[in-house]
């Protein structure tokens, strides 16, 4: 026999003033009704003041002066701790994404800024879970190797529910069953190559940091991509700027000056991580009287400042807040659950490319009709 409508309301609005907050799905399940079913009723008893609703969670309205005290209790510990590089502006909109998430969820986020030090990362850590943190979000600095290395066990060892920001351990390590959300830089790398390959552009260089996992990642994908590539005749690799690079010692080619790399390569375009590195390359560049695109065709990587340029850079843009967003939503997932009830997850979101006025066919290249 099906529950009458305002029976099953009442146990939804009974278990959520129980929690403070609940999932929709966990609702579902609890009342054996399909999740639709429950959004439904939420809808309503929020209509009627009696709950409000975030992203895919139900908040109690019950003052808090009314609520149980074990309620008022777990309230006040249900933090989640974010620790990230201070002065970083890539992850300023993951940070964004996933306050907003957190923030539906009435969750409290508690913001650490690691200090440009190796293991700077840890003692915030350690502090954050002393203070009653119940989950992490983290995206550590990791300027080396070696860096990365000296953070594994610690961090999975941590014994809370934790996810990591646009970082991917490598396999086999400590760290590779750890739950992770990061762009597909490799995706990334190739929406740069076919957008300037598509223009024409047959040498190219690429100038890149490499004192980040995401730096060492793009380094990877552009030379495995552009070695592959059948219409990409010569290329060359080089960091953007002299302390870029942190796992050095670099070939002679690998620390070039990039006007005279271009002249050496016989480049028309070049791929420059990140944003600020690539505007200042472009007003070298002007300086040289190399110009853009005219002579040189340029794509920045990150699409943070990238628009801004003059001319406005055409830039691959990562899925930076839908990072923040969708690593919130995992931790989330997971404090919810008990530990260990399913498989950790790698979560990869796709970039996207957008064409500004920094790209162009090269001056030689013939036109569309004549290619055919």
């Amino acid at each position: 026999m099906r529950e009458p409508v305002d029976l099953r309301r009442q146990r939804i609005l009974a278990a959520v003033q129980a929690r403070g907050t609940a999932r929709v799905r966990d609702l579902a399940d609890e009342l054996q009704v399909s999740v639709v079913t429950v959004r439904r009723d939420v809808e309503e008893l929020t209509r009627e003041g009696r709950l409000s609703r975030g992203h895919g969670v139900v908040r109690s309205t019950l003052a808090a002066e009314e609520a149980p005290s074990e309620v008022a209790g777990a309230a006040a510990g249900d933090r989640v701790a974010v620790v990230v590089p201070v002065r970083h502006s890539y992850l300023t909109e993951a940070l964004h994404g996933a306050r907003t998430v957190l923030e539906d969820a009435g969750v409290r986020m508690a913001l650490h800024l690691a200090p440009q030090a190796s293991g700077a990362e840890r003692p915030l850590v350690e502090r954050a879970l002393a203070d009653g943190a119940h989950g992490l979000l983290i995206a550590p600095r990791w300027r080396g190797r070696a860096e990365e290395e000296a953070d594994h066990e610690w961090l999975a060892a941590l014994g809370v529910p934790t996810v990591l920001m646009e970082r991917r351990p490598w396999r086999g390590s400590a760290l590779h069953a750890l739950d992770s959300v990061c762009s597909d830089h490799w995706y990334g790398a190739h929406l740069a190559v076919e957008h300037l390959v598509g223009l024409g552009h047959r040498r190219i260089v690429f100038a890149t940091r490499h004192d980040s996992p995401t730096a060492r990642s793009l380094r990877a994908a552009f030379a495995e991509i552009a070695e592959a590539h059948p219409m990409v005749e010569q290329w060359a690799w080089t960091l953007v700027a002299p302390e870029a690079g942190a796992d050095g010692p670099y070939a002679a080619d690998e620390t070039a000056e990039l006007p005279a790399l271009m002249r050496k390569v016989g480049a028309t375009a070049m791929v420059l991580h990140g944003d600020v590195d690539a505007l200042m390359i472009v007003q070298r560049l002007a300086e040289e009287a190399v110009r853009v695109p005219q002579d040189c065709s340029v794509v920045a990587y990150d699409d943070v400042v990238a628009g801004l340029g003059s001319p406005p850079l055409t830039a691959v843009s990562p899925p930076k807040t839908e990072v923040g967003r969708t690593a919130a939503e995992l931790l989330l997932q997971r404090l919810s659950e008990a530990p260990g009830s399913r498989p950790g997850r790698r979560v990869e979101l796709l970039p996207r490319l957008m064409v500004r006025g920094s790209t162009d066919r090269p001056t030689d290249c013939p036109t569309d009709h004549s290619i055919a």
